[in-house]
């Protein structure tokens, strides 16, 4: 497949951890430290990307100052994905004020950047160049009038106001530069459609309704035991999440886990189990709309396919598309490929983690009768397919993984103790009974639970459906496990997943998974052990970029982020971490 050049040739990506993320929950875009947007998917998160420098295709929309000679920086307004960034010349000092506009609409996006020059007279360069369908279309049609300019990129339509000196370039769309006053401020519309666009672009009311949105949909979290990180794990969750109640689990594909080893996926799809997560983590802070957009996502799902749940679907619920090659560069050290072929597994634990989230939300009554269905529907796809190998959370070979059997008695007991329904004792039967023949087959001898009956090795994953209550606290498998895990496959305060290579450093194999980490946090709560947790959490939560943001991986060593970004179900367990070790009139769970 021929390789689309890249916007910019002479100038690479950037380290993930300098990038930052703007959401409405439709989709996302990543903003690098020199003002340029570097990916978007239009109209929505599964959609062609339109801006593809991340892995070095082309298309992007830039704001950066004219001179070369600056230092950037830049933060998140509390509780909001309004992101400020902020150059400094040796002249001037600009910030630009960026966000996607909402409440957003599912077939059309709309991007806000507010030039400000806040020291001294300012120059700033702006470049658009939108093109469709991951860079396979350029910019056709490109016309202004009426205030704004207008032009076709494939199937997609655009609008752009505020720029109306600019002038096309061959082929590469509109450039321009802008001259500010001390003071100045100049506001930049862009809109990427599916349908020609008549709406209203007036700056001043898109971002109003912005503000406003924000402010509803972050709660305070001022009892949590880091409330400005919590606001910001509620605002990404916010951010990634779609009116549908799907949830992305990342708004990017193809970002290696690990250079050159065929590890880089498609994550811009909805997986029932971090959803699950993500819901489980605003029940254990309070009742919030997440957890209903969380439980008729996942509801809708089983009542749709029942025994037959797939892992992973679109955030509109439709199936996974198969993996393809993308005509792109790549990130370095990493693929380019769209799709996922995890729809296509059987993953037991998800039937578990579904239960234990309709429990949660039970809880706070907040389950209807829909979801309630679809809780009696994954117990009984629990008593059918319990004994069934599957490909576990990590989505490898199928085997009789010890995870999988444990999230299941979880879920069980759960949807026993909420429910009181008078057959709440056969589903703490059937809880006992696969507890029962999964420790016969997966606890070893040493008195640790291991990753799978024919598989000794220690898996992290583990101490979750410990710390949900798999087994009672003072169980000494539990204590035994976390023992195991901390001695093994912990370094330098993070948590990895399991050992990748025998013999081998577990560092040059993958990174420290944060999700493991947060979750050891849980265990040692869970265990009574508050003060070892609190600094699991400390430590896990150091590992972002300057932006808060979390990948799934940390690279120890270089102190990198690794794999897609973000990462939603990292940053939701950060969120159940700090409600669970807040103040315990705040705790809820």
């Amino acid at each position: 497949m021929a390789r689309l050049p890249a916007s910019k040739p002479d100038e690479g990506p950037w380290v993930l951890r300098d990038y930052a993320l703007i959401a409405d929950g439709e989709r996302g875009a990543l903003i690098g430290p020199r003002g340029q947007m570097a990916w978007l998917c239009a109209p929505t998160w599964h959609s062609g990307s339109v801006f593809s420098g991340l892995l070095g295709g082309p298309g992007e929309f830039r704001v950066c100052p004219s001179d070369a000679w600056n230092v950037w920086g830049g933060y998140y307004e509390d509780g909001t994905l309004i992101r400020v960034s902020r150059w400094v010349t040796a002249d001037c000092v600009i910030s630009c004020r960026e966000a996607l506009a909402v409440p957003a609409e599912a077939d059309r996006v709309v991007v806000l950047r507010q030039l400000r020059a806040v020291r001294g007279d300012a120059r700033v360069r702006v470049s658009l160049d939108v093109r469709g369908d991951f860079g396979r279309h350029r910019m056709t049609e490109v016309h202004h009038g009426a205030g704004a300019w207008r032009a076709r990129t494939g199937q997609l339509y655009v609008r752009f106001t505020g720029a109306d000196d600019a002038r096309p370039g061959p082929g590469e769309g509109l450039h321009t530069e802008l001259c500010l006053r001390e003071g100045d401020v100049h506001d930049l519309v862009l809109e990427i459609s599916a349908r020609p666009g008549e709406a209203s672009l007036a700056p001043r009311s898109l971002w109003e309704a912005t503000e406003r949105w924000w402010k509803d949909a972050v709660p305070d979290c001022a009892h949590t035991a880091a409330p400005r990180d919590t606001r910001m794990a509620y605002a990404v969750l916010q951010g990634m999440t779609s009116a549908t109640g799907g949830m992305a689990a990342a708004a990017t594909t193809s970002l290696p886990e690990r250079a050159d080893t065929g590890r880089d996926y498609d994550y811009r799809y909805a997986w029932i189990r971090d959803q699950c997560y993500a819901g489980i983590a605003v029940a254990a802070h309070g009742p919030h709309p997440l957890l209903d957009r969380a439980v008729r996502f996942v509801s809708e799902r089983i009542l749709q396919d029942g025994a037959n749940l797939s892992p992973a679907y679109t955030v509109n619920g439709d199936p996974l598309p198969g993996e393809r090659p993308l005509p792109l560069v790549g990130y370095p050290g990493g693929s380019d490929r769209t799709g996922n072929r995890a729809g296509r597994q059987f993953q037991l634990d998800v039937f578990g983690e579904a239960l234990q989230l309709f429990a949660a939300a039970a809880d706070h009554g907040r389950l209807d009768t829909k979801a309630a269905e679809a809780a009696r529907i994954a117990a009984e796809a629990v008593a059918e397919r319990w004994t069934e190998p599957d490909a576990g959370i990590w989505e490898l070979e199928q085997r009789w993984w010890a995870h999988s059997r444990l999230c299941c008695v979880v879920g069980l007991r759960d949807f026993a103790r909420v429910f009181g329904t008078s057959v709440s004792s056969e589903w703490s039967r059937l809880a006992d009974r696969i507890l029962d023949a999964t420790r016969a087959r997966c606890l070893h001898p040493d008195g640790y639970w291991q990753r799978a009956a024919d598989h000794s090795g220690l898996e992290a994953a583990l101490l979750l459906p410990l710390a949900r209550g798999a087994v009672d606290p003072r169980d000494p498998s539990f204590a035994r496990t976390r023992s195991m895990v901390m001695r093994h496959l912990a370094e330098d305060g993070y948590v990895y997943r399991f050992q990748q290579d025998e013999g081998k450093p577990l560092g040059e194999a993958e990174g420290a998974f944060l999700l493991c980490g947060f979750t050891m946090a849980l265990a040692a709560h869970a265990e009574g052990r508050d003060i070892e947790a609190t600094r699991w959490f400390e430590r896990t939560r150091s590992s972002c970029g300057p932006s808060g943001l979390f990948a799934e991986e940390y690279d120890i060593a270089q102190r990198q982020l690794r794999g897609n970004l973000p990462q939603s179900f990292v940053h939701a367990l950060l969120l159940e971490c700090s409600a669970r070790l807040g103040p315990s009139d705040d705790n809820h769970g």
